[in-house]
């Protein structure tokens, strides 16, 4: 068999330019914005130097800030609840489906769609009976009226309703995740378990299942790390309203860098960002990695 000897320079004139490129689109503006959270700026005049008096703020002083922490973990942990569901279905779909693959791409048609196009669409869809709501015409057609609400503008309910609009927007992307991992599986595998006596959820437990982590901890890092991003979706909706009740981390960020003119205050809630994505990336990683240990 013959190898290919590639010498080290060569290999590292292919890298480096793509090392250079992540450099200074990811890691030069995370400083940048470490820096920046350390001013007392508007982002237009000059800036004055506070230290660590914006982070200090944020996290002792800021009656917006943990709410907003808490409605943005929420929205990761929903988004995490649907992957399960997403993992049963593919199963089922590459069992006893025939031309799955045109139902999975069925499915997974939200996500192509323009998340501007989803936001107003669904806001037309919450909108009141009197405004042409679907749902809430619905409700009062089958005789339930009473549990009309407004979806968008009840502090209550707001963020629930933009939960569910996520879910349903991304569950074809994690099917199609979980689908193409069910079927990289080798029919082999399933055929001597059938021998021995397992079938149906017996060979998912013991087949399935423990071949599926790695694949499953991509979709949960995914629907994770980007729900803690999340802000499109709710700024195109709700653009963090009614009084803050649906602002995650990242569309108050939004509000206080460049509607308040806030612009020290807001790069050191995106540094606050940046440390809560790492710090739920680690622990995820530390959770997989027993797991994967545990059912290896």
């Amino acid at each position: 068999m013959n190898v290919l000897k590639v010498p080290a320079r060569t290999i590292a004139a292919f890298v480096l330019p793509c090392v250079l490129l992540y450099v200074c689109m990811v890691f030069v503006p995370i400083l940048v914005s470490i820096y920046t959270g350390l001013l007392s700026w508007d982002g237009i005049t000059e800036s004055k130097f506070v230290g660590l008096d914006n982070f200090r703020n944020i996290l002792t002083n800021d009656p917006v800030f943990w709410p907003s922490v808490r409605r943005t973990l929420m929205f990761a942990v929903f988004s995490m609840l649907e992957i399960p569901v997403c993992l049963y279905l593919a199963i089922l779909l590459n069992r006893y489906v025939k031309k799955s693959n045109t139902l999975v791409t069925l499915y997974f048609l939200p996500v192509i769609l323009s998340v501007v196009i989803i936001g107003q669409l669904w806001k037309t869809i919450y909108n009141p009976a009197s405004m042409g709501g679907m749902l809430n015409g619905i409700l009062e057609w089958v005789g339930l009226g009473d549990w009309g609400r407004n979806w968008l503008t009840d502090p209550s309910i707001a963020m629930y309703s933009l939960y569910f609009v996520s879910l349903w927007q991304y569950f074809g992307y994690h099917l199609l995740i979980q689908f193409t991992g069910v079927q990289n599986i080798p029919d082999e595998l399933y055929e001597a378990a059938k021998i021995d006596g397992a079938e149906g959820f017996k060979a998912d437990r013991h087949i399935t299942f423990p071949l599926i982590v790695p694949v499953f901890k991509i979709s949960i890092v995914l629907a994770f790390i980007g729900s803690l991003q999340s802000f499109d979706l709710i700024w195109v909706m709700t653009a963090g309203g009614p009084a803050h009740a649906t602002d995650t981390v990242a569309t108050y960020m939004y509000n206080m860098s460049f509607l308040s003119l806030k612009y020290g205050y807001g790069s050191a809630l995106a540094t606050v960002l940046v440390v809560l994505c790492l710090v739920c990336t680690v622990f995820i990683n530390f959770v997989f990695k027993r797991l994967e240990n545990k059912v290896s």
